[in-house]
């Protein structure tokens, strides 16, 4: 309730206020067992030692290796795209992702559960999906904020009596404190989701694994046919559904229109090279003359908008340049993969509207590339970049 009434000021308080109305009413109930803090030590360190290495993988290990490997691949693509989240909702203006922030949070989470594993502790890694709840919460996405909340998070876990007052919170209050969390955090994965348009082959993909693996949780079927062993790792909802969403995905591509792809260098010579490859594909895909010399020019100012992003001078250095081309229903996507550094071309195009009437020779390209293309998507990586330009037909 108090998210959606409280504004300003109060929005920093809704996580504690809500905490704080749903333990008095705890009290009241007598829900409260304070046993464990009276037994727990002021400060201290963890009383277990090092557990060891064992490098001699047994039967369990491989039973259970194919469902951590998925679970880990889960966890990673949940980081990246709490990531994303997190840089969508934690700016005042809108801007495209920074995929290099998405690749530090992904190394970062590694990190975590690479040093757990080392531990023998549970896996640890970064939260970002309780942070989209409460940067939601708050409407607090300070980087100052979440140094301050690590240093609270490492003391905490030298104090043993500050950690047991946030443990003996009853559990109805914090489940009803998380209920609303994940809600959000369910929410932002379908913003994640339908970002790029929600089209039929996604939302069959979608739609299938999640509900394949939210019927199979806490369900024995497999256990029943295959036995406890195997049965356990299959009868895990993420595990299948995830699985059954990469197989869609592979069937979907292997099955679909072969990718076209072009190797040539980021110069404004490799043009004729790009200008031929694209007139190709469009007569293989029976496009007519409008729809092809529309695909040509897209292409033709994508590297133009490419080139003006480079800020290294010509000659010094050529960055290699790859192609590649995916037809879809009445449309076609133009990949450009570049490996070079440069502004996001998504911002430019965003800002195009808000410059002057008077146009700059170097903004022509990125107006007449906004004009040919459908969509462009901007994906920039350390070292890496890609350009997605989709051009649909024309009847």
């Amino acid at each position: 309730l108090l998210s959606l009434r409280a504004s300003g000021p109060w929005r920093l308080w809704i996580p504690l206020l809500s905490l704080g109305a749903g333990c008095i009413v705890a009290a009241a109930f007598g829900l409260f067992e304070f046993g464990g803090l009276g037994e727990a030590a002021w400060a201290g360190v963890p009383a277990s030692g090092f557990p060891g290495l064992d490098l001699t993988p047994g039967a369990d290990f491989w039973a259970l290796l194919p469902a951590f490997v998925i679970v880990t691949v889960v966890h990673g693509l949940k980081a990246m795209s709490s990531s994303v989240a997190v840089q969508q909702i934690s700016r005042r203006r809108p801007r495209a992702t920074d995929f290099r922030l998405v690749q530090g949070a992904l190394a970062a989470n590694a990190l975590g559960i690479l040093f757990s594993g080392i531990a023998g502790t549970s896996p640890t890694g970064i939260s970002t999906g309780r942070g989209v709840s409460l940067i939601s919460f708050t409407g607090v996405a300070a980087r100052s904020v979440g140094y301050v909340v690590g240093g609270a998070l490492i003391t905490l876990a030298f104090f043993p009596k500050v950690t047991g007052v946030i443990a003996a919170i009853p559990s109805p209050v914090m489940g009803g404190f998380l209920l609303t969390m994940i809600g959000i955090v369910f929410i932002e994965g379908i913003r994640t989701v339908t970002r790029d348009g929600l089209d039929a082959r996604k939302a069959v993909i979608v739609g299938a694994a999640f509900a394949t693996g939210l019927g199979l949780e806490h369900q024995t079927i497999f256990t029943d046919v295959l036995g406890k062993t195997w049965g356990d790792m299959l009868d895990n909802g993420l595990l299948v559904g995830a699985l059954l969403a990469i197989f869609l995905n592979l069937f979907a591509d292997l099955t679909g229109p072969r990718r076209q792809r072009l190797q040539a260098d980021l110069d404004m010579a490799s043009l004729p090279a790009i200008d031929e490859f694209l007139a190709a594909a469009a007569a293989k895909a029976h496009w007519n003359d409008a729809s092809r010399d529309r695909l040509r020019a897209a292409g033709e100012e994508a590297l133009a908008s490419l080139l003006d992003l480079r800020d290294d001078p010509p000659g010094d250095h050529v960055p290699s340049l790859k192609v590649e081309i995916r037809p879809e229903s009445h449309a076609m996507e133009i990949e450009f993969l570049a490996a070079f550094e440069a502004e996001n071309l998504e911002d430019r195009l965003a800002y195009l509207d808000e410059e002057t009437e008077s146009l700059e020779d170097d903004a022509f390209s990125y107006h007449l590339l906004r004009h040919y293309a459908a969509s462009v998507r901007h994906q920039k990586y350390h070292g890496l970049d890609i350009v997605t330009v989709q051009v649909e037909e024309t009847r």
